[in-house]
């Protein structure tokens, strides 16, 4: 009982180092991509509590939102955020890793204001029948 007990713990704590090191990766290449000129808006990600309608077998049971913030100073256009969360979703190795990784949701919004969208990650895997 105690080495699954003790199993348990170990899976946990590693998959929420995979989780912090995939944001951080994101969010290094985010900054990169900002700072060199190559993207108009700095995109920030973080976890969030996702939303539970969107909930699959592999969902992390507390937070399973993707949430990516803009940081563009101005509030952005319902397309402008929908450009940006299909951009993300056509990254079909990111969703995987996000899927397994435990996530459910992705959520786009903005620094300013309180709008955003969101989108059912399992709905994006490209999975053969």
């Amino acid at each position: 009982m105690f080495e699954n007990t003790w199993n348990s713990i170990l899976d946990w704590f590693r998959e929420r180092n995979e989780r912090s090191i995939l944001i951080r990766q994101f969010n290094e290449s985010a900054r990169s991509s900002f700072y060199n000129l190559m993207v108009p808006t700095l995109l920030k990600a973080s976890i969030s509590r996702g939303d539970s309608n969107y909930k699959h077998q592999f969902s992390h049971w507390l937070n399973s939102g993707f949430r990516i913030q803009t940081f563009k100073g101005r509030q952005l256009s319902r397309e402008e955020i929908v450009t940006i969360g299909k951009v993300i979703l056509s990254d079909e190795v990111l969703i995987r890793k996000l899927v397994v990784l435990g996530f459910d949701t992705l959520e786009v919004c903005c620094d300013v204001g309180n709008y955003g969208c969101k989108w059912q990650l399992k709905t994006f895997l490209q999975l053969e029948s």
